[in-house]
């Protein structure tokens, strides 16, 4: 299950999508996501789901990935499903005891997993399709208006992108340490719920003890290559806007302009 989590890794490509500025494909999943959380029909949503089959269409990613990456969150969907289904009034179709199946519940369960997913891929692409170090940059020349008010624009870009960058990082080095506890005779898939967490116990402080160490390991190199935040900093590449950019984010309003007419309509 952990090497089936990819958020936060880069795949590097030559796609249109991988050669878009970093700071609209930010725009544009933004718009993305309110594309999901406006349609409140399934028409609408899957105006949505359009929009994103030809994002990764054009991404040239790997679907088999992205059916891959959402195998972590399967849990979530069961959980949110099964309280849709069976916790919502409406038109029964099924009754046992205090449970019972109603139509309302079928109709927003399914519509509470296409988002959910929708979400997640989504999300996943922008990362999928841009490297740490563009983001980073993106996210700062984003919010560089707020450096007026005195917030630390450059030191909270880097913080997120080494947060999202350091996932992986992290699983596999769970992964690592599962294998060799397994190999020590560690049972951590059999026994109840309170014998499954004690087991983690033999994980979790390695893997916070491991967590520190690369922490510190990192703040050593920043300070051995004289980083003082943005203070004077330049960058190697700089970002540059084209007109491909502007007409990707001029279609992905037009998506969600869509969304927001046919919510009218059908309101």
């Amino acid at each position: 299950m952990l090497k089936d989590i990819t958020i936060g890794q880069y795949f590097p490509g030559k796609s249109v999508v991988h050669k878009l500025d970093p700071r609209f494909k930010i725009i544009i999943t933004g718009v993305f996501i309110a594309m999901l959380f406006t349609a409140d029909n399934f028409i609408g949503l899957g105006v949505g789901a359009v929009f994103l089959i030809i994002s990764f269409l054009l991404s040239q990613i790997p679907f088999k990935l992205m059916l891959k990456s959402l195998k972590p969150i399967v849990p979530i969907i069961i959980f949110t499903s099964v309280l849709n289904i069976f916790f919502l009034d409406g038109v029964t179709i099924f009754k046992l005891g205090f449970l019972k199946i109603t139509v309302e519940g079928l109709r927003t369960s399914a519509f509470m997993i296409i988002r959910i997913i929708a979400l997640i891929m989504g999300s996943s692409l922008l990362t999928y399709t841009t490297s740490p170090i563009t983001l980073t940059d993106a996210i700062e020349r984003l919010l560089s208006p707020l450096k007026k008010i005195k917030l630390p624009v450059h030191e909270l870009a880097m913080m997120m992108t080494i947060a999202l960058r350091f996932i992986p990082t992290l699983i596999e080095e769970t992964d690592k340490i599962m294998s060799a506890q397994k190999a020590r005779g560690a049972d951590m898939e059999s026994g109840s719920l309170m014998q499954r967490a004690k087991a983690l116990t033999p994980i979790l402080i390695p893997l916070f003890v491991s967590a520190f160490r690369r922490a510190e390991e990192l703040a050593l190199a920043m300070e051995c290559r004289c980083y003082q935040g943005g203070d004077g900093r330049t960058r190697l590449r700089q970002l540059h806007s084209t007109g491909t950019d502007y007409f990707a984010l001029g279609i992905s309003v037009v998506f969600l302009d869509l969304v927001i007419l046919l919510n009218c309509m059908m309101g």
